[in-house]
């Protein structure tokens, strides 16, 4: 069982974790990657669903980092006791799992709630390569800052604060 002190550190870390990961996504223009903003796409999503302009970019934020604290927590309670290595090695880990599942399913999903496709792994864009690159990069980041934040905040698992 989490405690509330282990919970609350998880839930901080992974609002850090994902503010990093947001960040990531907006300067890799500066090197090339395409801009992924996940906020955006949310809300564009859910205004589809509605026919109208109800969500604003507030909402599709607000979603965003919510699915940035369940990763967050699915972390520590399903997989950070079960993942070999330091916490770089299992953030690295983290990170490559969540883009693959971001290309998978995730993607190819909410696209076809906007009533468009992006296909699996992007390959029905303008360059599946580029925007899956982008895609690995930011979660990259998102899993290394989580688990960083995690061994600082001293959280190795659901049971216990060392």
């Amino acid at each position: 069982m989490i405690t509330t002190k282990t919970f609350w550190r998880i839930i901080i870390s992974g609002f850090i974790a994902t503010y990093v990961m947001m960040m990531t996504a907006f300067l890799q223009g500066g090197v090339g990657l395409p801009v992924i903003d996940v906020g955006h796409i949310l809300k564009t999503s859910f205004n589809f669903v509605h026919g109208t302009e109800t969500y604003s970019i507030v909402w599709g934020n607000a979603a965003y980092f919510i699915m940035g604290l369940i990763l967050a927590l699915i972390w520590v309670v399903f997989l950070q006791k079960r993942t070999p290595g330091n916490w770089l090695i299992q953030g690295i880990l983290y990170g490559v799992a969540i883009s693959i599942m971001a290309g998978l399913i995730i993607a190819p999903l909410a696209a076809r709630a906007t009533g468009d496709t992006f296909g699996i792994f992007y390959m029905d864009t303008w360059a599946p390569f580029i925007i899956l690159l982008g895609g690995l990069v930011m979660h990259l980041s998102y899993g290394i800052v989580l688990t960083l934040c995690l061994k600082v905040a001293g959280v190795y698992g659901p049971d216990d604060i060392v």
